[in-house]
């Protein structure tokens, strides 16, 4: 073969890809020249019989043509497929389109953030820690010892290693406490878990806990910053009342109270005709969780308080049911839009 016949074969296959009309056309040249018996593969193979510039300079020649019509059946077939595309003409372009389905935050989402954003406001910090608890950080630390009746009350999941998944978000003023010191100002939201499921209580809910340490913090300043979370979360017109109560890692403990937001106060069935509303538990530190921690309770002071987020949700939006915030059904979640 020479030079010239190189450049014939050139010409045949330019011409050959001009006049591809097809898929079918395209497969055609490709077996011709490029398969296992093609055209060009025989040449290639026939060189070694030639002198060695000479299969050197027509080999590079051929293999030159080779990848040219590679890339140019590429080329041709995206060229096919478009005009095949463009020349549909069964659509019916009157159809109305299909408009994309917005996603939305959940609701539980959604109270998280205002409650956060709101603190923050007042400048507490956000903190976290882990699900996933020793005793020490759950109960002991927090004046429950292993003894203690109120672990009765969170009776949770045990790991094989003894850890636990936890039963509030205190762990974390524990955490923080130890590698910190006061003044702060926290906030912590976060998953729990206990070992309860009906219509107003589920194995693993979310709470958020505060809490604030200084030299000077009273239950006055308690009050004045819980008064103004309620107002702000459920209304100015809100009614406020606080009730004795016991916790363990508090001393004063209260239970807060808020005039019910469907009765307005009058009695109805979601508030028993009380009127009220219980929406968290809070108190000023006990000294021991403060001495568990290296604090001196002679010096620092401070409150703490603790609020369920199904719970606030429930009475914000008029839920019933626990159940539905993970039931995952459409039709409530997007009422939330």
């Amino acid at each position: 073969m020479t030079k010239e016949d190189v450049a014939k074969l050139r010409a045949e296959i330019e011409n050959s890809l001009a006049h591809a009309k097809s898929i079918e056309d395209l497969n055609s040249i490709k077996v011709k020249y490029l398969g296992k018996k093609g055209f060009l593969t025989n040449i290639l193979k026939s060189l070694k019989e030639l002198p060695l510039e000479e299969r050197r300079e027509l080999g590079s020649l051929l293999n030159q043509i080779k990848d040219e019509l590679e890339k140019a059946l590429k080329v041709k077939e995206r060229e096919i497929l478009l005009a095949e595309e463009d020349g549909i003409t069964d659509l019916d372009l009157s159809l109305p389109g299909r408009e994309p389905e917005l996603g939305a935050l959940h609701p539980l989402t959604i109270v998280i953030s205002e409650i956060c954003s709101l603190f923050e406001r007042l400048g507490f910090e956000i903190a976290e820690g882990p699900e996933v608890e020793s005793d020490f950080y759950n109960f002991t630390a927090l004046n429950i010892p292993e003894w203690h009746p109120a672990r009765d009350m969170q009776a949770t999941f045990y790991l094989e290693n003894g850890a636990l998944l936890r039963t509030h978000t205190s762990p974390i003023q524990v955490r923080t406490m130890l590698r910190k010191k006061p003044p702060l100002r926290i906030i912590a939201p976060g998953k729990v878990y206990r070992c309860d499921a009906d219509v107003r209580h589920s194995p693993m809910f979310h709470q958020i806990e505060g809490l604030m340490v200084d030299e000077k913090v009273r239950f006055s300043d308690l009050k004045g910053i819980l008064t103004y979370f309620a107002q702000n979360i459920f209304g100015e017109d809100t009614k406020i009342r606080f009730r004795p109560s016991y916790f363990p890692f508090t001393e004063p403990s209260v239970e807060m109270d808020i005039s019910c937001v469907i009765c307005k106060g009058e009695g109805c069935r979601v508030c028993s005709q009380t009127g009220w509303l219980e929406i968290l538990g809070a108190g000023m530190v006990h000294p021991e969780v403060f001495r568990a921690v290296g604090y001196d309770p002679s010096r620092w002071q401070g409150f703490a308080f603790g609020l369920g987020v199904e719970r606030i949700a429930m009475i914000k939006y008029g839920i019933d049911d626990i159940r539905l915030f993970f039931d995952n059904h459409l039709y409530f979640l997007s009422s939330f839009k």
